[in-house]
């Protein structure tokens, strides 16, 4: 929800499982989304902000899934900033009783806390088969073997009335690796967009995933700042059912009425993760592009390998990018 119309509009992106320094980890890049906010409405993927059972949205935030941003970037939808959504939830079948009514638990804490409007789940007809890994390159990614029934559930969670949509999923234990210390990429971020990113175009509707894993033992031991909220949590549902209540709703084309990029001021993206369509469409329409050279990824598309090195600003933190913003933006009108 856009709460103050007279800030200007930027948007804060950080790609999902690519191994971010700021933002690959949970609700680690919120902190920055939260101080752009203080001066500006910003767009942030569910990456920037979910944080388990915590989040770091904010009501002048725009929580927009990648696939949804990338075809606003485009020109291709607008985003009608909405309140208090009626939220459904898919579970899908693979996930045991057991394990599914701890998280019927947790959406209802939710409900009960924020006043959020949980309409109600279905359970998927068949299990969705979620499979993940990291490819040679590091990157994480995955595969689903049955998407159409978590669709099939999501057209039923519509037809209830639901105008956003959190989605549960099975997902085998993880393999040991660095990422409880800070480090590493997120094995299961990849596959998580992957499913996001295919129910938000089949649907028009905002969709974010969780991940429900059959061991919900909490660590005793210390973990990695950055990864803690992750660690201290049976479930990741908290985040998605605060970030989606006040998410956009996706409308066709370019509305005037409504947010549509041609009054974005900037977009702001990890140093070396510049190959997404979404920064290309940016030079297109001429947004400035602020690239972050603190926050790196696995990746090495920069500037110089787009051959766009005219058309990128490279900011070395995240602090000097708001300080440009500002003298840009809100300096000048003073």
């Amino acid at each position: 929800m856009i709460n103050d119309n007279k800030k200007e509009l930027i948007s804060m992106i950080v790609p999902t499982g690519i191994g971010a320094s700021i933002g690959g980890f949970a609700g680690d890049a919120s902190y920055w989304a939260r101080k752009f906010s203080e001066y500006f409405n910003v767009i942030v993927n569910p990456n920037v902000v979910n944080a388990a059972c915590f989040s770091g949205i904010k009501e002048n935030m725009l929580y927009c899934e990648g696939s949804a941003f990338d075809r606003f970037m485009k020109g291709e939808i607008s985003l009608k900033p909405s309140r208090h959504n009626k939220i459904g939830v898919i579970f899908d079948k693979g996930i045991s009783e057991g394990i599914r009514n701890v998280h019927i638990n947790t959406m209802n804490a939710v409900k009960t806390v924020y006043g959020t409007d949980i309409i109600g789940y279905e359970i998927s007809e068949e299990e969705a088969g979620v499979e993940f890994f990291n490819t040679k390159e590091r990157i994480s990614s995955g595969r689903v073997l049955n998407p159409q029934t978590l669709l099939k559930a999501g057209k039923k969670l519509l037809d209830r009335g639901a105008q956003a949509l959190a989605v549960v999923c099975k997902f085998d234990e993880p393999p040991e690796d660095d990422y409880i210390n800070g480090n590493d990429v997120d094995i299961v971020g990849g596959v998580e967009a992957i499913i996001s990113h295919y129910l938000t175009s089949e649907l028009m509707t905002p969709v974010v995933h969780a991940p429900a894993f059959e061991n919900i033992e909490i660590t005793k031991d210390i973990v990695s700042e950055k990864v803690a909220a992750e660690y201290i949590t049976p479930t990741f549902l908290p985040c998605l059912l605060l970030g989606l209540e006040n998410a956009p709703l996706i409308f066709e084309g370019i509305r005037e009425e409504y947010i549509h990029r041609h009054q974005l001021k900037g977009v702001i993206m990890p140093y070396n993760s510049l190959g997404a369509s979404c920064v290309l469409d940016s030079i297109t329409a001429k947004i400035p592009v602020f690239a972050v050279e603190e926050n790196k990824t696995i990746l090495n598309v920069t500037s110089e390998v787009i051959n766009k090195k005219n058309d990128i600003i490279k900011v070395p933190t995240y602090r000097n990018c708001l300080e440009l913003l500002l003298k840009d933006y809100i300096y000048e009108k003073v």
